[in-house]
This record gives C-alpha cells, structure tokens and sequence, in this order.
C-alpha cells in the first residue's frame, strides 16, 4: 500500500464533484495545483457578484493506494 493525495474539485453551490482523478505523491504540489484551480477572473469586485454555478472549491485528500492499483493511474511528481 501506498499513500498519495488526490485533488478534488468541486463545481457550484453546492458543490458538484466535477474532477477527482489527479493523484501527487507530494502534498505541496497538489495544493499548489488545487489553489490554481479555485481562482478565478473577471470583473468582479466583491466575491458575493459570482454567480453560484461559476464557483469553485479545490482540495487534497489523503488517499491509500493498493500498490496494484497505483501502476494503472498516473500520480504526478
């Protein structure tokens, strides 16, 4: 077995799984990747002008991979 981190990404309000199938082995790259994914940009000037469909939260989640399984997915540096 091994431990790796999946980014999750969730779409709307309330949150709609959208993508979790990026797996790091290094907890700092996938919070670098899950901060890029949350961003967004406009011409909006205060976070509430966002409409709920275009929102998004991005996390990393510990996840235990059966080593088996770990050579049929990628997991990024």
């Amino acid at each position: 077995m091994m431990h790796v981190f999946v980014l999750v990404l969730l779409l709307g309000d309330p949150g709609r799984v959208a993508s979790q199938d990026m797996y790091f082995y290094s907890i700092e790259r996938c919070n670098y990747f899950a901060s890029q994914l949350a961003k967004r940009y406009g011409n909006y000037s205060y976070s509430y002008a966002i409409p709920n469909e275009h929102k998004a939260t991005a996390y990393c989640k510990p996840v235990q991979l059966q080593k088996n399984a770990a050579k049929d997915i990628t997991i990024y540096d």
